[in-house]
């Protein structure tokens, strides 16, 4: 185990030695895209496949999501059950809901399959449907707005609280720009939602009270060319509305290999479906998204110096990128203007091959990352191999007639089928060890070791400082809120605060005051 746990750190010191000597000194890159405004309170443009925020206005405040609420409650309901069960429409599911709020002319004691249910969620917004999936997922729809904040918290989301499935107005139930993308960008990514939110047009079956049936229709404007809000690219939606949530609306577009989310809280009609455009556009406009494989020029330089049980590592390689890993950036920015910055930080959601990550960052943002790989190519190639010649062995045998003498065996110059299953094994075995490094190479390592650490540590350091500013900013952010919606003014905060600050210095000299704490 200990020379194991050398090599390992002898691999990712190699790593990093190569990582420093290809490191160039360049200028400082353009400026992130602005430029754009938007009526809504809340909003925010996300690049779906790597989640960087592209612009945003008030993305931390909490807002009244409304019906865009049936995004989450649809995510959970693909992931927790499969789409052929049956659903029975209770009392309550059908009864438990404001009146004159939208529905899908569903009864009590009605039955329909969990997919035709999910087609009247997200495209009549149907509250009958959101209580009766919860219920059939959880039980009631108390459970299930546990599980719905449970998984929110799952994807990053901190200002967000569901207290029902449906989006109906409740003073607990809450989000905000930032947490609604993240929410959407799951959704989008799960190719179920996917196909069920972009349809434009489904027919529910017969049920008591639509005896023919009923064909429903989106309510997103953007996605229907019958409307001038027709928007060309756009992916699904889903639309929300209440008195004291205004107009929200959560949209998913993609043209030439960008994914785009936006979400609107907070906004009027129509001035929200305008919001929307502009931010696409804004997004299709200015950004690029580009796949790491085909453009990182760092890590292509590990050669044959190093070898990799006896292969070198140019033909074929040993360690290869994600293919499909990408990273945004702006159209006036090249690819090396993101900085590569290795971490070795693989969680259970990454790649099962992975052993490293590389996350890149445009000036103060991460655009994106990608992960090295071991090849599985090089194993499948030896295993094939082995196959090859164990069953030439076994042809040779059935030759023959005559069975393999065990005896014999041990003297034979042609490997027994045991044996070339052990060499096989015994291969991938050492394939997926660390680099073996020539001494050479070592040191060289020795001498510029210590400087790619202390490089890594000072990166490490600007990281964390800058995570403490933003994090700070958020913080007064939410504080001046706060003071806002108490009444108290930013002067008669300060005011307390140099009181405060006053009383302790007397007490405990060389300290700052106490903090003033708000419930």
């Amino acid at each position: 185990m200990t020379q194991i746990i050398k090599k390992f750190s002898i691999f990712f010191l190699c790593l990093l030695f190569l990582v420093s000597s290809n490191t160039e000194t360049s200028l400082a890159a353009e400026d992130w895209p602005s430029g754009i405004s938007v009526q809504a309170q809340g909003a925010i443009l996300m690049d779906a496949d790597t989640g960087t925020v592209l612009w945003g206005q008030n993305i931390h405040n909490q807002y009244f999501p409304a019906s865009i609420t049936k995004v989450m409650t649809a995510l959970l309901v693909i992931e927790n059950c499969s789409l052929d069960e049956t659903v029975t429409f209770s009392h309550n599911a059908v009864y438990n809901v404001e009146s004159g709020s939208s529905n899908a002319g569903i009864n009590e004691g009605d039955k329909l399959s969990v997919k035709d249910c999910l087609y009247a969620l997200l495209l009549k917004s149907a509250n009958e449907s959101a209580n009766a999936l919860a219920e059939h997922v959880a039980g009631s729809t108390e459970a299930f707005a546990d599980m719905m904040n449970t998984r929110a918290k799952e994807l990053g989301c901190t200002n967000t609280h569901f207290s029902n499935p449906s989006g109906l107005n409740n003073p607990e139930h809450y989000t905000s720009p930032y947490d609604m993308a993240l929410i959407a960008r799951a959704a989008f990514n799960n190719p179920v939602f996917g196909e069920i939110d972009s349809t434009t047009y489904y027919k529910l079956p017969p049920n008591s009270i639509n005896k023919e049936g009923l064909t429903i229709y989106p309510g997103h404007k953007m996605m229907r060319k019958s409307t001038p809000y027709y928007y060309p690219g756009i992916v699904g939606g889903k639309t929300g509305y209440t008195t004291l949530a205004g107009n929200t609306l959560v949209t998913c577009a993609e043209r030439n290999g960008l994914k785009l989310i936006t979400i609107i809280l907070k906004g009027s009609t129509p001035q929200y479906w305008s919001d929307t455009k502009n931010l696409l556009n804004f997004g299709f406009d200015n950004f690029v998204s580009l796949k790491a494989a085909d453009h990182e020029k760092t890590y292509s330089s590990i050669t044959s110096d190093l070898s990799f049980s006896g292969l070198t590592i140019t033909k074929p390689e040993a360690l290869i990128l994600d293919p499909d890993s990408r990273i945004i950036l702006p159209k006036t920015a090249s690819f090396s203007d993101a900085k590569p910055e290795l971490s070795y930080d693989i969680s259970s959601g990454d790649p099962e091959n992975a052993i490293a990550k590389i996350n890149y960052r445009y000036n103060d943002r991460v655009v994106g990352c990608t992960f090295l790989e071991v090849n599985d190519a090089l194993f499948q190639n030896k295993a094939q191999e082995t196959k090859t010649a164990t069953n030439l062995q076994a042809e040779t045998y059935s030759a023959s007639g005559d069975a393999p003498d065990p005896s014999a065996a041990q003297t034979s110059t042609t490997p027994s089928r045991k044996s070339l299953e052990k060499e096989a094994e015994d291969y991938r075995e050492k394939a997926l060890r660390p680099f073996e490094i020539p001494l050479a190479a070592w040191l060289i390592l020795g001498s510029v070791g210590a400087a790619a650490v202390i490089g890594g540590a000072v990166a490490f350091f600007l990281y964390r400082k800058h995570k403490e500013e933003q994090d700070f900013l958020i913080r007064r952010e939410q504080r001046m809120k706060r003071l806002q919606d108490s009444g108290v003014s930013a002067d008669e905060f300060n005011s307390i605060m140099e009181q405060r600050r006053s009383s302790y210095s007397s007490k405990r000299k060389g300290r700052r005051g106490g903090r003033f704490k708000f419930r």
